[in-house]
């Protein structure tokens, strides 16, 4: 027996690149650093060729990681639980995903709280996401934005903003000397140079990331900068961006992919190298690249939608160039019925790009300063894992579980 407190994670294997799951390995390995907690976690959204269990040689029996496809299954999570007797059920990603679980909350809940780190990109308050919402102890946000809808949408439901954060060991400047060897090793040592790291997929807009690159390039002319793109060119949820670069004639080195998996240090290093990180997707939950860009002292361009937001400006400086979308369509599905799709236009990607370059290195160097100091500040690693062992502590002490479970009420009484 142990008087640690377990807790059951769902959502993308932690030990993957995701942006999902670094930040939530990030969370388990704070917390166990606490010496307070045990995690059991459903590894999933990626493909598995080994589905035993798997365990880390730092925490050993005190994380076990359990590989499934998709998300898992209710009869899993009802095995987990049974089996295990975790103390709270976490989970995390864009709400879409997580339906089936909602359906059996009043068997999970009866039994342990459950707590929701939740994910959502935009404007109007989406009052269908009302029951996902009642159906949690308590959702925490990634984003001011996220934080907003769920108080509007479901004010009485527990709630916070807690921002994800990045490891500024790792992603941390380098010296004037090293960024410069750098560049002399991949010849970019007199380019302007633009980085982009996301996945290949329609709401990234990579398309138009080239197509308005070359707009600048006309400009300030082609030998004068490089876009360099961390992505899969070949994602079935994306364009076939060597398709794109071969009709504009983008094929003397203005556009490179780095398509291979690489270390965090060595993507630090990119972002280093670079003059600016763009990200001018129509609807970001948070992004995390452009935060990592900043904790290496590198300035960001980015659209004005969801937690961008939250990163371009502490509410008095700027740490790059925010582009206010030109248009907001509502947009939708059966599942998502309204959401705002935010673009901007090639004009004004090409008018901030064009600030970001005229502007000069020396000044670009200071603008980067200023956004480490910012992530520092407001997304570093003391601050969010602090947040997290107070609020599962308080989860854990309020709503208890299994024999000491506070006693809920699964009904209401309605006169007609």
């Amino acid at each position: 027996m142990t008087d640690k407190i377990k807790i059951f994670t769902i959502g993308d294997h932690p030990l993957s690149p995701s942006g999902v799951g670094s930040q939530t390995k990030y969370i388990i390995e704070g917390m166990l650093k606490t010496g307070k907690y045990q995690f059991i976690s459903f590894g999933g959204a990626i493909k598995h060729h080994d589905h035993h269990p798997q365990k880390t040689e730092e925490w050993d029996e005190d994380w076990i990681i359990w590989p499934v496809d998709g998300y898992g299954n209710a009869e899993m999570i009802r095995s987990i639980l049974h089996q295990q007797k975790p103390d709270i059920l976490w989970f995390m990603t864009d709400p879409r995903f997580w339906g089936w679980l909602w359906e059996i909350e009043n068997e999970i809940r009866a039994m342990v709280p459950m707590v929701y780190y939740h994910v959502w990109d935009n404007y109007p308050v989406p009052m269908y996401n009302r029951i996902n919402y009642l159906s949690n102890d308590h959702v925490a946000c990634i984003s001011k934005l996220t934080y907003d809808i769920v108080q509007k949408a479901a004010p009485e439901v527990g709630s916070s903003y807690i921002p994800h954060a990045v490891d500024g060991d790792i992603f941390t400047p380098l010296p004037p000397t090293a960024t410069a060897e750098l560049r002399v090793k991949h010849r970019l040592e007199d380019k302007f140079v633009c980085f982009w790291n996301n996945r290949n997929a329609r709401r990234k807009q990579s398309g138009s990331l080239i197509y308005w690159f070359k707009a600048f390039l006309d400009k300030v002319g082609h030998d004068k900068a490089v876009l360099l793109m961390h992505t899969d060119v070949g994602d079935v949820h994306g364009q076939d961006l060597e398709a794109i670069i071969q009709a504009l004639g983008l094929t003397n080195g203005e556009v490179l992919f780095s398509r291979d998996k690489v270390s965090p240090e060595d993507l630090a290093a990119i972002y280093n190298m670079a003059d600016v990180t763009i990200n001018i997707a129509d609807a970001e939950g948070f992004g995390l690249a452009t935060l990592e860009s900043l904790s290496c002292g590198t300035p960001i361009m980015v659209t004005l939608t969801g937690g961008l937001q939250d990163q371009i400006t502490d509410g008095t400086d700027h740490f790059g160039v925010g582009i206010e979308p030109t248009s907001k369509a509502i947009i939708g599905s059966q599942e998502v019925p309204y959401i705002y799709e935010d673009r901007i236009s090639e004009e004004e990607f090409v008018k901030g790009l064009t600030t970001l370059y005229e502007m000069g290195h020396e000044a670009r160097v200071e603008l980067g300063a200023k956004g480490r100091e910012f992530t520092e500040k407001s997304f570093n690693f003391e601050t969010f894992i602090h947040t997290w062992d107070k609020l599962f502590e308080r989860i854990h002490t309020e709503e208890g579980s299994w024999e000491t479970r506070k006693t809920r009420k699964t009904y209401e009484m309605r006169t007609f």
